[in-house]
């Protein structure tokens, strides 16, 4: 018999830890290789992890709500044959019996383990509302800092985050007896020129009380996703000033080439043919015509994007909602786009998308027409700055402009809303912008081949 090591593998250059979710298989279960061990999580994306042997699960090395870095060894497999494979580690029958006197060492060492565990103090962890990383929860565990010292910390990161720098400040601090204890009596929060309050929650302050319920409503926990989604949705909302301007779009004809395209298109490319990548193709052609709405604000300095990434608002099975990016988008054509398009669109609904395929967006477009909605007013996906939101196409009676006169005819329209953030984006150009976008689409070419 051998044992296998079952370790975290990379799930992309940019992400080094993983929060463990679930176990999908018991200490004595059976496994086959390829068949998934555990679930964990990053930010954006949960995907299963499978054993790459058959065996029986032997040991769970963590347990639920763990951070993970990526590499670390999460289980162990026990496997058949003699010999051990690559990954695996060596039998416990194999190491020599302990001497007498290396006995009594073990058993004290098993002593101070338990007696440091009696004593560990409570494991800090974030909470609706304040979150904090895996490295100030790993500091403050190693630190020895209670929950309610952590809590008492005043942020200096975004959103009032607790940073590196202040825990290792409040240690100072601490070390030198200069760190006041945690207020008793409610006071009211700091607000810090340029950031939102420290915390909506106070020290003393009484706990809200739950909603009364009554016959036959039912509670329903938020799932892990849609925490993040609240959390993310209620921090964009505190960090940028959120303005709108909206632009009506004559797609009349959009709509006909495509109703003129769309069977050929599929027969020679495979792909289904939506608004959606024409949509897309036309914001990448805006943002490279008006780049200081690819950019992100960082402190007091802008960051000018070179990359033109593409955030694509898509629905997970769930109900909740994930935003894969398309790379580079001004430099694909429409084939190229709508075969990314409906890529990430199906691996969204069948949450197959990498970690890294939902990062580093520097513009977002959210298409609210595809739930019938005329318009919507969106909210920045931070850190971007701007997020444009597709209104249903709709049939609707115009003026029509001739050399012989107006007249009243049925045209194919919609509304494109443009929510960005009037700290670094002025009024007149986040109108030109979905100006812009507005006038590609009402230039479209009924001739355009694809």
């Amino acid at each position: 018999m051998a044992k296998f090591e079952l370790k975290l593998p990379q799930m992309g250059e940019s992400v080094a830890e993983a929060t463990l979710t679930s176990w999908l298989k018991e200490v004595g279960e059976s496994i086959e290789a390829d068949e998934a061990v555990f679930e964990i999580a990053t930010d954006k994306v949960d995907s299963e992890v499978p054993s790459e042997v058959d065996g029986v699960l032997l040991e769970k090395l963590f347990e639920v709500d763990d951070v993970i870095k990526v590499g670390q060894t999460v289980a162990v497999i026990e496997t058949e044959g003699d010999e051990n494979t690559e990954g695996a580690v060596a039998e416990n029958s194999a190491v020599a019996e302990p001497a007498p006197d290396e006995a009594v060492q073990e058993v004290e060492r098993s002593v101070e383990k338990a007696v440091e565990t009696v004593h560990k103090p409570k494991e800090v962890v974030s909470h609706p509302e304040r979150f904090y990383s895996p490295l100030v929860r790993n500091m403050a565990r190693e630190e020895g800092i209670t929950q309610e010292e952590l809590d008492s910390i005043s942020g200096s990161g975004q959103g009032g985050r607790v940073t590196k720098d202040d825990m290792l400040a409040f240690i100072e601090n601490r070390k030198k007896g200069t760190q006041k204890e945690p207020a008793a009596s409610p006071e009211a929060p700091v607000a810090v020129a340029g950031k939102p309050s420290q915390d909506l929650k106070t020290e003393g302050k009484p706990e809200k009380a739950s909603l009364a319920m009554t016959g036959g409503d039912e509670r329903i926990p938020l799932s892990r996703m849609g925490k993040l989604i609240a959390k993310h949705m209620a921090e964009s909302v505190t960090t940028s000033a959120h303005v709108q301007s909206f632009v009506e779009v004559d797609v009349t004809e959009v709509v006909k080439w495509r109703e003129k395209n769309k069977n050929a298109f599929e027969k020679r490319e495979g792909e289904k043919l939506t608004y959606t990548p024409i949509f897309m193709e036309a914001v990448a052609k805006a943002l490279k015509k008006y780049p200081m709405m690819n950019i992100s604000l960082d402190g007091d300095t802008v960051i000018k994007r070179k990359q033109i990434n593409l955030g694509m608002a898509a629905a997970l099975p769930d109900g909740n909602l994930i935003v894969p990016v398309i790379r580079n988008a001004d430099q694909l054509n429409l084939v190229g786009m709508a075969k990314a398009v409906n890529d990430l669109a199906a691996r969204a609904r069948n949450n197959a998308l990498k970690p890294d395929e939902v990062q580093d967006g520097t513009y977002t477009v959210t298409n609210v027409g595809s739930f019938g909605s005329v318009f919507g007013t969106p909210i920045i996906n931070q850190p971007q700055v701007g997020i444009l939101a597709l209104g249903a196409i709709r049939k609707m009676p115009a003026v029509i402009e001739t050399a012989e006169g107006d007249f009243i005819g049925i045209r194919s329209k919609m509304y494109l809303s443009h929510s960005y953030d009037h700290r670094v984006v002025n009024g007149a150009l986040g109108g030109m912008f979905v100006k812009a976008v507005a006038d590609y689409l009402e230039a479209w070419d009924p001739e355009r081949e694809f």
